[in-house]
């Protein structure tokens, strides 16, 4: 059977498997060598309207906790104005939205469920638009992303919002209650209340990440994201918040505009990160130095179908390629990320070798340091706008300002950035990550890497 013959039945094949509520696209079919679960290989086109597309993702800027530009902001004042920007910059009719979730940690659940329910009404959403929240500890802003993701997939809604939220000013970590003295006979479940500069301590120890490795990364992860900030990249990114200074001796209120990070510093070294003393073990190398800083901050993005997203002529910023999330020794729990990053990556069909840029949270530099270390990651391609220690790491909000980050920086880099990886590491011992496409990447017919083998196709093909 010659190509022209086999295109036919393809295409006949094709019409009948497009489901009835799907008009027919009038475009050629073009034969290609596709790898079977192999995405890195297949050919995209507008048809593909299932695909779910981010169309636009916001954050505020990461202020330090307690004193830094949101000590005295409320936390449904920092979700309120990055929800209000997809609005006002998308220009999407707010009663389309199905859902929106907010990945959220150290708050009451209840409160604040409530909290983000009020946010929504601030920004402008009507009370037919519903609201939840999510917790996987520093995961959850990515998880309410891959929430709306799988929802929209699953077709329960068309359009949805996955955003993040902490004020660690407001709630700051803290057990409440007593811990069951089942604890002790479960080792695993013992680790799970070790302190999170312990497991860190850990990580260093056991893999071997000594304290000038570390301090070396905090330097960097500075030294990027004061040099991103001077160039402008984050805002694109960045939503102002229009909030208040209280002056804590007199109490004098001072409105203020803050629309720059204010937790990195430019002058960081290493001789002075030496100086540090550790945080958590007298004999550590785990200081506040090279540890993430504690952080007030939201981010929110807006997912749809791609079909949608074309129909109101609305750029397409990535598309959302896989999520995974991954059980790891809670006692060593930074390492999660080295296991969840080629889990998710070979859910989407790809090799790490495809990955052009990550977004790997910085908990700490122990773990991060292992982690691009045994993944063998190139340095240039991960974090190059800085991460968490510099930036800061609002416990809730971290995955959504990652995905905000990491698809700002794929549009700007363009046809030399087709996929991303975000990461993090999970308090308790578990490891998220999620891969993305920059949007226009799928526009075009191409392959991520060569197929040298026709292997993949039918014996009437070959």
């Amino acid at each position: 059977m010659d190509m022209e013959k086999l295109r036919i039945r393809q295409q006949v094949l094709l019409d009948h498997l497009r489901p009835a509520r799907f008009p027919k696209v009038s475009t050629d079919l073009v034969a290609s060598v596709c790898a079977a679960g192999d995405s890195a290989a297949y050919e995209r086109s507008a048809e593909f309207g299932d695909d779910v597309v981010i169309v636009a993702a916001y954050r505020t800027p990461i202020c330090k906790a307690k004193r830094g530009g949101f000590k005295d902001t409320l936390p449904d004042d920092l979700l309120a104005p990055v929800l209000k920007a997809l609005i006002d910059k998308t220009g999407i009719n707010p009663n389309e939205v199905g859902d929106i979730v907010v990945g959220t940690v150290l708050a009451p659940g209840s409160q604040r469920a409530s909290e983000c329910r009020m946010a929504s009404f601030y920004a402008g959403f009507p009370e037919t638009v519903p609201v939840r929240t999510v917790n996987r500890q520093c995961s959850s802003g990515l998880q309410a992303v891959a929430d709306v993701a799988a929802a929209i997939k699953a077709d329960f809604y068309d359009i949805g919002i996955g955003a993040g939220l902490e004020s660690m000013t407001v709630n700051p970590m803290a057990w409440e209650g007593s811990v069951n003295s089942r604890v002790e006979i479960f080792k695993q479940a013992q680790d799970c209340l070790l302190p999170m500069g312990i497991t860190s301590e850990n990580v260093a120890e056991r893999y071997g990440v000594s304290r000038q490795d570390q301090d070396q990364a905090a330097v960097e992860s500075h030294r990027r994201a004061a040099a991103a900030t001077a160039a402008g990249k984050f805002k694109d990114e960045i939503i102002p918040v229009e909030t208040k200074i209280v002056d804590p001796k007199t109490g004098d209120e001072k409105p203020v505009t803050i629309s720059v990070d204010d937790g990195f510093r430019p002058t960081a070294s290493l001789s002075d990160l030496a100086k540090l003393k550790p945080a958590f073990k007298k004999s550590g190398s785990t200081t506040a130095g090279n540890s993430s800083q504690v952080s007030d901050g939201a981010g929110a993005v807006l997912l749809m179908k791609r079909k949608v997203a074309i129909q109101k002529g609305l750029p397409i910023l990535g598309v959302f390629r896989s999520f995974t999330a991954v059980g790891v020794d809670p006692a060593v729990m930074g390492v999660g990320p080295a296991v969840a990053i080629p889990a998710a990556v070979k859910a989407a069909g790809l090799a790490i070798d495809d990955i052009d840029l990550f977004e790997i949270n910085e908990a700490f530099a122990s773990q991060f340091t292992y982690c691009r270390q045994k993944l063998e990651l190139d340095p240039e391609k991960v974090n190059v706008n800085g991460g968490a220690i510099a930036l800061g790491h609002p416990l809730g909000a971290t995955g959504a300002r990652c995905v905000a980050t990491l698809l700002h920086e794929m549009k700007r880099r363009g046809k030399d950035c087709r996929f991303g990886v975000i990461s993090m590491c999970i308090g308790t011992g578990m490891g998220a990550a999620a891969v993305f496409e920059r949007g226009s990447a799928v526009d075009q017919l191409c392959n991520a890497r060569p197929i040298k083998d026709h292997t993949s196709l039918s014996r009437d093909a070959r």
